[in-house]
């Protein structure tokens, strides 16, 4: 089964101003400088034809293609303020401490938005353990978890939290999407992940869609690295099913974990299974 660490970030809220209604990309680019500072052995600090990209940290979160990203940021939209997660998935749980180097530098160095406007530490958890408080990390006690799911149920309500990208027939979802597609999604993501070959659902799903409230959110982002606005829209809202499988349960609940679809790495794809 997939091993994770889940990172919470606590941050001092005093004279902490409203963040931006999508706060993912502003942590993803500002945390991408921060590791590049924390693990660049390239005195050039250039990524083309780097020597050392094979076992760079760094290489495997922002410059390898064509493969799944090893880790996600979790914020929701419009949140009041800037606490936030960090998964990471597999052998990244490994690079804890990097992550974590890192993580402090982009808060008190390096800043976050245009402003870089730096952010007080409160504590930091690593899968409910506390790692930080008071200007000090401990990692003693820090431990790896394991997906696990027990105790399905048949009657659900899946919430799209984040803007869940899907594409049918190299089109973006925009006005529905049945549970089966969802269901592929997720079991792409964690094969990815797990550097497994991607498959057709290994079983049929059994469900019964009960109600249908979803909507298609435009969100756009600009990218630093190519120069441009980038569309960042997906579908928000909910669903509810009833007489869902166990399989299909399982699925559900470990993209809590994973997230569904494209962009993930940003915060994009979050849901939470009721």
């Amino acid at each position: 089964m997939l091993r994770y660490i889940k990172i919470n970030i606590i941050l001092d809220k005093k004279n902490q101003e409203k963040p931006h209604f999508f706060l993912g990309s502003t942590l993803r680019g500002a945390f991408g400088v921060a590791l590049k500072k924390v693990v660049c052995i390239n005195p050039s600090f250039k990524c083309k034809d780097c020597f050392a990209s094979s076992n760079c940290l760094f290489h495997d979160f922002y410059e390898s293609k064509n493969k799944a990203h090893p880790y996600r940021f979790s914020k929701e939209l419009g949140s009041i303020d800037y606490d936030f997660s960090l998964y990471l998935f597999e052998a990244a749980t490994d690079k804890l401490p990097y992550v974590l180097s890192a993580l402090h530098k982009m808060l008190y160095e390096i800043g976050l938005g245009v402003e870089r406007k730096k952010h007080q530490i409160q504590s930091i958890t690593c899968n409910d353990i506390k790692v930080y408080e008071n200007g000090k990390f401990n990692l003693e006690k820090t431990k790896i978890d394991t997906v696990s799911v027990l105790n399905p149920h048949s009657d659900i309500r899946l919430k799209l939290i984040t803007p869940l990208r899907i594409k049918n027939h190299n089109k973006l979802e925009r006005k529905t999407i049945d549970l089966k597609r969802i269901l592929q999604s997720i079991q792409n993501r964690l094969y990815e992940l797990k550097n497994e070959d991607k498959k057709k659902l290994t079983f049929e799903p059994h469900y019964k869609l009960i109600k249908s409230d979803i909507k298609f959110l435009d969100l756009t982002r600009y990218s630093n690295k190519q120069k441009t606005k980038m569309k960042f829209g997906g579908l928000l809202g909910e669903m509810i099913f009833d007489e869902v499988d166990p399989k299909s349960f399982e699925l559900l609940k470990i993209a809590e974990i994973i997230g569904i679809g494209k962009q993930t790495v940003f915060g994009l794809g979050e849901v939470k299974i009721n």
